[in-house]
């Protein structure tokens, strides 16, 4: 497993103590050396799929799932009240996760990459993982990468696939699955990788283990499309490939990861699950436990796994000096039909869900335990987003950003530090399935197009506002029920403007 680990200088350590770094220069003894670099904390990121604000009950009483491990993680930990990813969809979100960037500075510009996409990470831009390099970290990516992958063809001057849909190509004879793959995780930093291609409904459905498949693609299934968020696509699958095994194989992975690591230098961990993604596939010790459906089920399976990597982090005795951040890439595809049907709102007191650039779209969990060194049962309502993760590590381990290295990001450990801290009146900008963009700036947001962007459909209150602009006044208005824009021109004007200033940097 930690074939790519790469031994570093241990004569220059870091002390870290209640959130601040202090520099200690060459250490006689080996053992205080290694002893003192090991306060470096470790770093565990969990990245939910699809997971809305309000499923855990934490965040939302009325919930009706049951969610005790993620529970506890609020309670022992910071919750932040206000954050959110990206966009509004998978794979710009992991972009922005590891890179600290906008993935509208790439060349995806709307939707989502399929599983034989080119990798979309420049080379010229550097991930966490490259990041925490500089202190010596071991790092690993387990589970659902979906940010595009080299695969090898048989024929150079053939095109990889050929006919079908974009997440669904009907021939991929050209597809060399035997070959190693380039784009996986250790090109960017990352020691040790097992991760799925994309997400469990899209094609081609195989583990990859550094940079080769665990087992090659063999045979074609049908897919499954058996109820509401029951379904996955036709295509190539590996031998032994059984979707409803996938989330415990990379927790079980996971585990064995934390096993195995070099225990005199910290790791990072990027664990970004599969589930509750369609396909809704909990396990059988997991159907019935919550009273939202077979969704409501996944999200149980979900909050056990992440029970089992707290649990199992004690068991190490890591616990103390580990951060575990949990999130989610979106919002919840939760419906209103679904909610109907269920009482149950998976994005909270928010309108709109995935894909949306309404607050349902791209509103997170994003909670945060840090052992000791934070007071748990704390939260901030601080303005957060998920390219702030970057800014943040560099944060904590005291490193200087390069030049437009994470450049859309800001640190929040001073929030986590003093979740009572006055929040500042900083801009982010979400953007949405089709490419719609929004900027948010203290209380108000600008939407800079007419309807949701994404899947919702325009509430019938706004019907008969057809002007391609939105303003909310998100603290009196959470729910983005009523356009203020026409009565505000001047803010209107000067969000807008702020907008193209951060597009075009």
């Amino acid at each position: 497993m930690n074939q790519h680990l790469i031994k570093g200088d241990k004569t220059n350590m870091l002390l870290l103590s209640t959130g601040f770094l202090i520099g200690f220069g060459t250490i006689g003894c080996q053992e205080q050396a290694t002893k003192e670099q090991n306060k470096n904390p470790n770093v565990i990121v969990i990245l939910a799929d699809d997971m809305g604000y309000g499923d855990i009950n934490a965040n939302n009483p009325e919930s009706k799932i049951p969610t005790p491990n993620l529970d506890k993680l609020v309670q022992e930990g910071v919750n932040f009240s206000d954050a959110h990813s990206n966009s509004a969809v998978s794979t710009p979100t992991r972009y922005g996760l590891l890179t600290g960037r906008y993935c509208f500075r790439s060349r995806l510009k709307s939707g989502v990459l399929s599983g034989y996409e080119a990798p979309l990470i420049e080379d010229s831009v550097s991930t966490i993982a490259q990041l925490v390099k500089e202190r010596d970290y071991q790092t690993a990516c387990i589970g659902k990468w979906h940010l595009g992958l080299g695969w090898a063809k048989k024929t150079p001057s053939l095109p990889l696939t050929v006919g079908g849909k974009q997440l669904a190509p009907e021939n991929t004879d050209n597809v060399d699955y035997s070959a190693p793959i380039k784009g996986t995780p250790i090109d960017y930093g990352f020691d040790y990788s097992y991760i799925i291609p994309a997400s469990l409904d899209i094609t081609p459905y195989v583990f990859i283990e550094n940079d080769k498949a665990t087992n090659l693609p063999m045979h074609k299934i049908k897919g499954l499309n058996s109820g509401r968020g029951i379904f996955y696509r036709p295509g190539d699958t590996a031998t032994g490939f059984v979707h409803e095994d996938v989330l415990q194989t990379f927790i079980d992975k996971a585990k064995a990861y934390i096993t195995n690591i070099d225990k005199k230098r910290p790791f990072l961990l990027y664990l970004p699950l599969n589930a509750p993604h369609t396909p809704w596939l909990p396990t059988a010790k997991y159907r019935g436990m919550s009273k939202a459906g077979v969704y409501g089920d996944y999200v149980c399976m979900v909050d056990d796994m992440v029970g089992q990597i707290e649990t199992h982090l004690k068991q190490m005795n890591l616990d103390d000096n580990t951060i575990v951040l949990f999130t989610s890439d979106n919002g919840s595809h939760w419906k209103l039909s679904d909610i109907k049907k269920y009482n149950h709102r998976a994005n909270g007191n928010r309108r709109g869900m995935k894909s949306d650039i309404y607050d349902g779209g791209h509103r997170i969990p994003f909670v945060i335990k840090w052992g000791k060194k934070l007071q748990g049962g704390q939260h901030t309502a601080q303005l957060t987003c998920m390219t702030d993760i970057y800014a943040t590590l560099a944060d904590i381990l005291n490193l200087k950003k390069k030049p437009r290295q994470g450049l859309d990001g800001e640190s929040f450990l001073p929030f986590l530090m003093d979740p009572k801290k006055e929040k500042t009146d900083r801009a982010i900008v979400h953007h949405s399935v089709s490419g719609q963009f929004a900027i948010r700036k203290g209380n108000w947001k600008f939407i800079d197009c007419y309807g949701s962007g994404g899947w919702s459909p325009a509430s019938p209150s706004n019907e008969k506002d057809k002007s391609n602009i939105q303003l909310y006044n998100m603290k009196k208005d959470v729910l983005e029920n009523k356009n203020v824009a026409a009565e505000n021109p001047e803010i209107v004007k000067s969000l807008r403007v702020e907008l193209e200033e951060i597009k075009n940097l």
